[in-house]
Order: C-alpha cells, then structure tokens, then sequence
C-alpha cells in the first residue's frame, strides 16, 4: 500500500480492506445499527470496545486523515472503497458519531499548527480523547455573534468566564473547541476567537438537560475561572467567526455523511421492515394504496439524496473540501430521516408508541424514541431556515429580503 501520497491499486486494497474487516471487526456487532450501539451515556459493549481500539489502531476510523498523527492516509477512492467494503460487511465505524472526528479534527487540520495537531490529532483518531463543542449561549443562539463568554489575556494563559448550551456530550468530554470573546470593544462578528479548552479542571460545570425522548446529550456549561494555555487559540486571535463558520461546515457534511467513511446500517429494506406492521395484498404489495404511494415518494427522496451526495463529493475530489451545497444536503438528510421516522410510526400503529414494557420490542421502543429526538435535526447544526438563507445567498445568488422589498 501506498503512503498518503502515493496512488494504491484499488482492487488489491479492496481485498485487504474486505480481508482485515472480515477479521477485525466483532461477530457481536455484525448487522447492528451503529446509533443502537452508541447510546448516550451508556458504557459500550466489550465487543464495541474492541472494534473501537483495532480500528483507532489502523487509523481507518480516519481514512483520510495524515498518517503520521495515526491516520489512514488514504486518497478520497481508497476511502470510498473501505466505505463500501464497511457497508457489505454490516460494519460501522464506532466513532463518527464524535465530535473530535466529525468537526474538532477537520478544523484543526484546516487551521491548526503542527504543535496543536501533534497534540490533539492522536487521541481523536483512536478514540481516547473526547470533544465537544461550545457555540449557543443562553442570549446567542440564532444570532450566534452575539455570543459574550469572557476570555482575557492574563499573560502566561486564558481566564475564560461565561456560560454555553445545548452542548452535546460535555458531560463526558474531556476537551471543549470554544466561541469566546476576546476582544469586547470590537464589532460583534470581529473580537471573537476559537479557544480549545479542557473540560478536567475545577473551573467547569456541565449540567446535563433532559429531553422529552428520554436520554439526551445536550448540557448546560458553566465555566468560572477556567484556564487555558496561551497556544489554545486555533487560528488567529480575533478571527474566530471565520474559523467556527468552517467547523459548522464540516458539522453539516457530517449530518448528510458527506464525510465519508462509515457503513453499516439496516440489512432489511425499509419497505420489508413496513410489511412486518401492514396488510399486503395478493402481489405482496402493500394494501394501503395511500400509504404504499408515500412510501415510494419517501423512497424516492431518500435514493435522490444518495445520488445528490455522491455527485457532491465528486465535485469535491480536487479539495474534499465542504461548500454551502453541505446546507442542501443537510436540509435533504433532516426531511428524509423525519420522513422515514413518521412513516415507520404509522406503520407500526399502536406498537410504536410504546415507551416501556415487555409488549414492545427493543426495536419499538427505539422507534418512539427516534422520532421524538429527531425533531431536533431541524434545528442542530444550523436550523432548516438558517440553511435556507445560505442556500439563496450562496448558491442561489438571491438578495436578501430588506423591509423596502
């Protein structure tokens, strides 16, 4: 195999990826879905240990990432061949769910120094090392620039004052990428800097919030009198809006899976998994001619977001880099997963409405749950109107709307 600089024989790399899946990844897992696996909060499994540790080792939870922090090294093809190799195997990658993966480390590779990437880079790439992300505050949300967590320049380090919400997974984080206003004097999109934080230390609070699907990621943190290293702000002081707009970028690739790697997922169909609750008539189609036309739209939708993707990261393959089409995928993803929730409650009637008890299968019960967390896909990462906006301006070249139009 080649370096990251060198080409690779595709179809010799496709053996040794289906090879080393095949004997790596754990026999327990097979054919379970990756969100199942990953609850919030709850301690993985031996076998979900293990897959994490043998493929943080190969550096594949990564593809593309620089070998000499651990990385894969590997070229968008090569990646997109480990991908499909996951996908046949029913494997998953353990960690693309993390932070440190999906928006961390993409933003540290575009804007980080070499001391800041030795440092950090490793331990998001095997997993040891968890990150979260601290944007909204209680008065800055939608209009994020107005955002007032306090950090001065004490002169060997950051004292760092303020609070942060709806930050998913502080609880168990041991790193924060941080919005902070250095600068209060300046404009409110200017004297703000992106500051990596650490979560184990006296001077942070998280508070977890919970959520009407039951378990839930999102905190309230406080920080009093948090410190940081002066080396901690990634990119240049004062210019920390440009470096959070990329971080969002790469936060909506990963919603739509314009990232990459990944795999697994349902082995059944979702229309075989809809035939298990429904009447079907002689054909074997289902009776419900309303239903079954909704089904295929949904279908439809679902088979036309693959494609718009595929054709985007083709797009990208000079740079692999995220553009505002991230924001068309994303609004695409949210409505096709909203979508599939819904109908799969209809489907299922009465049981999926179960929120306990043994009348439901686990199956079930994560059905209700599932659709009750995913509402907030319209509003993580960006709001579906937010998205929107970008879409006009950025792709669609429209003007924005001023109370003389």
């Amino acid at each position: 195999m080649a370096d990251d600089a060198g080409e690779i024989d595709l179809e010799a790399f496709r053996v040794e990826a289906r090879e080393w899946i095949e004997a790596n990844f754990p026999p327990g897992l097979r054919g379970k879905s990756m969100a199942n696996e990953l609850q919030d909060g709850e301690a993985p499994s031996d076998d979900l240990k293990l897959w994490r540790q043998r493929i943080g080792d190969k550096g594949w939870a990564t593809p593309m990432w620089p070998k000499k922090y651990g990385g894969g090294g590997l070229s968008v093809k090569a990646s997109r061949v480990l991908a499909q190799e996951m996908a046949k195997a029913g494997a998953f990658n353990p960690l693309m769910f993390g932070m440190g993966i999906t928006m961390i480390g993409p933003t540290l590779l575009d804007y980080g120094t070499e001391a800041q990437l030795a440092q950090h880079l490793p331990g998001i790439i095997k997993g040891t090392v968890r990150w979260c992300v601290g944007y909204s505050e209680p008065g800055a949300g939608s209009d994020l620039a107005s955002l007032q967590m306090k950090c001065e320049d004490k002169g060997d380090h950051w004292l760092v004052n303020g609070q942060k919400i709806w930050t998913s997974g502080a609880q168990y984080s041991d790193w924060c990428g941080a919005l902070v206003r250095t600068d209060p004097t300046a404009k409110k999109h200017d004297g703000i800097s992106f500051l990596l934080i650490s979560m184990r230390q006296p001077g942070v609070e998280t508070r977890p919030i919970k959520l009407i699907a039951g378990a839930s990621p999102f905190c309230e943190t406080f920080f009093t009198d948090a410190t940081a290293t002066k080396d901690s702000i990634l990119g240049e002081l004062n210019k920390g809006w440009t470096v959070g707009k990329r971080l969002l970028q790469h936060e909506r690739a990963s919603q739509t899976g314009a990232a990459g790697g990944g795999g697994g997922g349902r082995a059944e169909k979702f229309q075989d998994l809809v035939k298990r609750y429904v009447e079907t008539d002689e054909a074997g189609r289902i009776a419900d001619g309303n239903l079954r036309s909704r089904l295929t739209q949904h279908l439809m939708d679902a088979q036309a977001h693959t494609l718009t993707l595929a054709r985007a990261r083709a797009e990208s393959l000079n740079d692999g880099n995220p553009t505002a089409a991230a924001s068309v995928l994303k609004n695409s993803a949210t409505h096709v997963a909203q979508t599939r929730s819904e109908l799969t409650l209809e489907a299922m009637g009465h049981q999926g409405l179960g929120w306990e008890g043994d009348a439901f299968t686990a199956e079930e019960l994560g059905t209700v749950r599932g659709w009750l967390g995913g509402k907030a896909m319209s509003i993580y990462g960006g709001s579906f109107e937010i998205q929107n906006n970008i879409i006009s301006k950025r792709i669609l070249g429209l003007p924005e709307l001023t109370a003389s139009t």
